[in-house]
């Protein structure tokens, strides 16, 4: 499985390179940036007087020495067909053929039959936990049953704010409507199991943080859905600026294409984090706390980790000393909130590492980092080829480990306003073979003019469309 197996070995692989001489560094980067467990113990009440509307983000890690090298591996890779596209340029021609064999829309989930207990000879459904008494969710809510016409109305509003390009005090939904979205969103995921089982083709995209241009710069260059399937690997608020549309916006796709688009949970999807990396101030600033409860009850309910055609185990952060079996993941009832440690909270937070043992504490303060034997361990016990990850932002957005037995995805191209690196998307064909699309690095003028020019351009098509709307909700 892989492209090289295809390409063959002589050819670039400049990120896999780079990744045996930087992973124990980037373990420790990202820890600087992407919270620490003292900083969690020091999450304030739930207070209405609460001045802290609009903080500052969090210092971002160095920036890496070689960034310019980092771009030259991005241009080596794409000469050897790993990179199949770069935001302003057109595809090698490896993506033209990523859906062929499926309809747009045709289903990827695999429904598996519910498993047998070995002692009461039944058949074991998806574990549900009882929803705490203090739930914003566990309110009956008076609405109606929302439609297919109510979130294709969702969605054109939320492209058409992301399109404007203005940050505005409120949101283009209202709250009884976001409130709506999120509880039938959340009636979805819990209808699905915790470990997702998906066939190819699919795009795997990582972290996002409220980048919403970017996220929508993302499926200009993918193709919105259903012209593609996706699997996000989670962190979809904190640190960027509109982390409600964002996680909106996604969380539509979700609902109106329920097998092809599918949602992981990150360690950001959690009320302890997002109380202290922005998404709380956003929802109080823009909405009431009281929205930002009810989307703390959905993140409770994503799934935790994917498998893509048995052999690429997909996962927010990474393995776990207490994953034994994939039953363990099956096992874990939702609605839950991430534990303090555990399999959950490893699997949202432990980071691969360049080091002798097996398993090391972590140098962000939260899990473990883990080693190359624990990865090929783990890949030979569940007869995969790879693991998938996201978590720890990258210079080309996408990275190696060693051997090519784990990857990690970022995407979110100049991240924090700070960065240089690219945003990636992996790409896995229906033969298994694993590409990449990036997005370049905008500043924040040249990301204005471009979704200008997006503007114009969808304005266009949409105003040639014929009647009833040919693009009501995509470019």
């Amino acid at each position: 499985m892989g492209n090289q197996s295809s390409k063959g070995a002589d050819k670039s692989d400049a990120a896999s390179v780079r990744s045996g001489r930087s992973s124990r560094s980037g373990v420790s980067r990202t820890g600087r940036l992407d919270d620490s467990q003292s900083a969690l113990s020091q999450v304030p009440q739930d207070s209405d007087d609460d001045n802290n509307d609009n903080p500052k983000a969090p210092p971002s890690p160095i920036q890496s020495a070689s960034i310019i090298k980092g771009h030259h591996d991005v241009a080596a890779a794409q000469r050897s067909g790993e990179i199949d596209q770069v935001s302003d340029q057109p595809p090698s021609g490896g993506l033209k053929n990523q859906q062929q064999g499926q309809l747009a829309g045709q289903s990827i989930l695999v429904k598996r039959p519910d498993a047998i207990n070995p002692i009461t000879k039944e058949a074991e459904p998806v574990p549900v936990a009882p929803e705490p008494k203090d739930s914003a969710a566990s309110t009956p809510i008076a609405m109606a049953e929302m439609n297919n016409a109510d979130v294709d109305d969702y969605i054109k509003r939320l492209l058409d704010a992301g399109y404007a390009g203005k940050s505005t005090k409120g949101v283009c939904l209202r709250n009884a409507e976001i409130t709506s979205i999120c509880t039938k969103v959340r009636e979805i995921f819990l209808e699905q199991p915790p470990l997702i089982e998906l066939e190819a083709p699919v795009k795997i995209v990582g972290d996002i943080h409220g980048q919403y241009s970017d996220l929508i710069r993302m499926f200009e260059m993918c193709g919105f859905p259903p012209s593609s399937n996706f699997l996000f690997l989670g962190d979809y608020v904190d640190r960027g600026k509109a982390s409600l549309e964002t996680m909106l916006l996604l969380m539509c796709y979700k609902i109106k294409y329920p097998e092809n688009f599918f949602l992981l949970r990150g360690n950001h999807e959690c009320a302890n984090v997002t109380r202290v990396y922005g998404f709380y101030d956003e929802c109080k600033r823009r909405c009431n706390v009281k929205v930002w409860k009810t989307f703390v009850d959905t993140f409770n309910c994503l799934p935790i980790a994917a498998i893509v055609a048995g052999k690429i185990f997909c996962v927010h952060g990474g393995l776990s000393p207490a994953l034994s079996h994939m039953d363990d993941i099956r096992h874990i009832a939702r609605p839950t909130d991430v534990p303090d440690f555990g399999l959950l909270n490893d699997l949202l937070w432990s980071d691969p590492a360049d080091q002798e043992k097996d398993w090391e504490s972590s140098e962000r303060g939260v899990s473990y980092s883990f080693g190359k034997k624990v990865i090929t361990e783990f890949l030979a016990r569940h007869d995969f080829d790879l693991v998938c990850r996201a978590h720890m932002v990258v210079e080309d957005g996408y990275e190696f480990f060693e051997d090519r037995i784990l990857v990690t995805v970022f995407s979110a191209p100049n991240y924090c306003g700070e960065f240089d690196n690219y945003g990636a998307v992996m790409s896995v064909s229906t033969e298994l073979l694993c590409s990449f699309e990036l997005l370049k690095p905008l500043d924040s003028s040249a990301l204005k003019s471009q979704m200008k020019k997006s503007r114009n351009k969808r304005n266009s098509m949409v105003n040639s469309s014929p009647p009833g709307g040919a693009f009501p909700q995509s470019v």
